[in-house]
């Protein structure tokens, strides 16, 4: 099957896209395509790989599903649009960011700056149907993306790991802990973020491990 996704994330993941769960989950998303209003728009579902090339990943942050409200989700987790407001979670990110690093919070939640930088912002799903939240679950999308976070751990050394909440810290659980770094907390939604995601201090624990590796570091203005 010819997926339209960045070279280098079609190499290395070209033996998934014929098997017969993905197959199957392409129909699907085609079909409610055709018959609902689905997030993010179509051309967008693979954005996260296609502004962060495989060779580029220095950084992954997991989400779980899209947002699900009109003209947010444009295919990186946590993101939205220029213009559009920050969500609760975004705007605690971009609090701990400032309380973290001493950095202003920025006038857009567009995180393609980062995602151009080596952060693979990757949502567990990938598409979702407008105002449904999970409606896409359980339907494929989770096995292409633990593929994904397999391929990284396997191929790659040295990533940093930011999994936010019991969802990203389980679909995490096989990353290699020798290998990369794996920072976990509670997740920044406002039922949680003050019971330790506030102060984790994940955003400088990745730059200087970064660093000491002679890697580039991210800037997460």
């Amino acid at each position: 099957m010819d997926v339209t996704i960045e070279a280098e994330w079609k190499s290395v993941l070209k033996d998934e896209f014929n098997k017969d769960y993905f197959v199957k989950l392409t129909e699907f998303v085609r079909d409610e395509y055709k018959t609902n209003t689905v997030y993010p728009p179509a051309g967008l579902i693979f954005n996260a790989f296609n502004l962060c090339p495989f060779s580029d990943v220095r950084t992954v942050i997991i989400g779980q599903d899209p947002y699900h409200g009109l003209g947010q989700a444009h295919g990186l987790c946590f993101s939205v649009r220029d213009g559009v407001d920050y969500p609760p979670s975004l705007k605690n990110i971009f609090k701990e960011i400032e309380l973290d690093l001493g950095l202003n919070r920025p006038s857009s939640g567009n995180l393609e700056r980062w995602a151009k930088q080596g952060v693979l912002l990757l949502n567990a799903t990938l598409t979702v149907r407008a105002h449904l939240a999970g409606s896409h679950q359980k339907k494929g999308w989770e096995q292409f993306t633990d593929t994904v976070i397999s391929v990284i751990n396997r191929e790659k050394s040295n990533i940093v790991f930011l999994l936010w909440g019991a969802y990203a810290q389980k679909k995490g659980e096989s990353i290699d802990r020798d290998r990369h770094l794996v920072l976990e907390s509670v997740h920044p939604s406002p039922l949680s973020a003050s019971r330790g995601f506030f102060g984790n201090k994940h955003f400088s624990k990745c730059n200087n491990y970064l660093a000491e590796k002679g890697i580039r570091t991210i800037d997460w203005r």
